[in-house]
């Protein structure tokens, strides 16, 4: 199995962060510096903190029209204590992004299950995670653990941590985000010291009004070139979003749409890669009740 391991991940979901909802992958995963919505518990843990209600999240992922590369995952995230303090939450369920919010007061935690292939190959992924907001300064942190199975040479299972922090430069108008995954560099086979990616995220939301978002982040794995992703949200109206976004190591375009239906938020993109052709990303979101003031 070890022999084989290296050429089968690096067609496949590469054991990386991956990308986890529709809005980010709209925006060609500059995600770091978002929060407060279920898909920060794989963007960045740290943005688990300003969730104020339990919410569940389903996105599904189909590459290339291929039915050996298709992701699904669940997310549920469950806030912890009375809501305390003023924060601004810039995930896609608020529909007013500079009204005054409040943030849990013992944090967030999250969990999340992920699968990745079909019968030949696929990843299982099972993470818990937590995040805590003080003041202006955000931090949470993830374990993971990842099964790696092929049909006929059996399989293997690792444990990984990721840590992430965030942090509002100018409170509604710039954020900066980070996060480190797989930081303990875990060994997926012993074939060539062959190992999980670690990898390395950091990245600036910046709000000139309620209505847009402009962002720009920079992926780092430690054996491969930078990716510098950018990407513009744009809300017309409070319940409706346009996202567009550009990867540069990847060379990948995507857009997508995101609509607020109360308690609901479904997000759609589509991304276009001229060697390997389209993806496309789907993700609903349901909160479960509204936090008490």
């Amino acid at each position: 199995m070890s022999a084989v391991l290296p050429a089968a991940t690096a067609a496949a979901q590469g054991n990386g962060p991956g990308v986890r909802g529709a809005r980010a992958a709209g925006l060609s995963n500059a995600s770091v510096a978002l929060a407060g919505e279920v898909w920060s518990m794989g963007n960045n843990v740290a943005g688990l903190s300003e969730i104020q209600q339990p919410t569940v999240g389903f996105y599904a992922e189909n590459r290339y029209f291929s039915s050996a590369l298709n992701v699904g995952a669940l997310t549920v995230a469950l806030p912890l204590g009375r809501p305390m303090g003023p924060a601004v939450a810039d995930g896609a369920a608020p529909v007013q992004a500079a009204a005054a919010h409040s943030w849990a007061r013992h944090g967030v935690v999250a969990v999340e299950v992920q699968r990745f292939g079909a019968q030949l190959y696929n990843e299982t992924r099972v993470g818990a995670g937590y995040g805590y907001r003080f003041g202006q300064i955000s931090l949470g942190g993830r374990i993971d653990v990842l099964q790696v199975s092929i049909e006929g040479l059996g399989s293997r299972r690792v444990l990984l941590g990721t840590l992430g922090g965030q942090i509002e430069i100018v409170p509604q108008r710039l954020s900066f985000g980070a996060s480190l995954y797989n930081l303990s560099q875990s060994r997926l086979a012993s074939y060539q010291n062959e190992r999980i990616p670690t990898v390395l995220k950091a990245g600036l939301a910046y709000r000139p009004s309620t209505q847009v978002v402009l962002l720009v982040e920079t992926e780092k794995d430690v054996e491969r070139n930078a990716n510098v992703k950018v990407g513009l949200e744009y809300r017309p109206v409070p319940i409706l979003a346009a996202r567009l976004g550009l990867a540069s190591l990847t060379e990948q375009a995507s857009a997508g749409l995101g609509l607020v239906a109360g308690a609901f938020q479904i997000d759609y993109a589509a991304a276009f890669q001229q060697t390997l052709g389209f993806s496309q990303h789907v993700s609903v979101t349901l909160r479960l009740m509204k936090n008490e003031k």
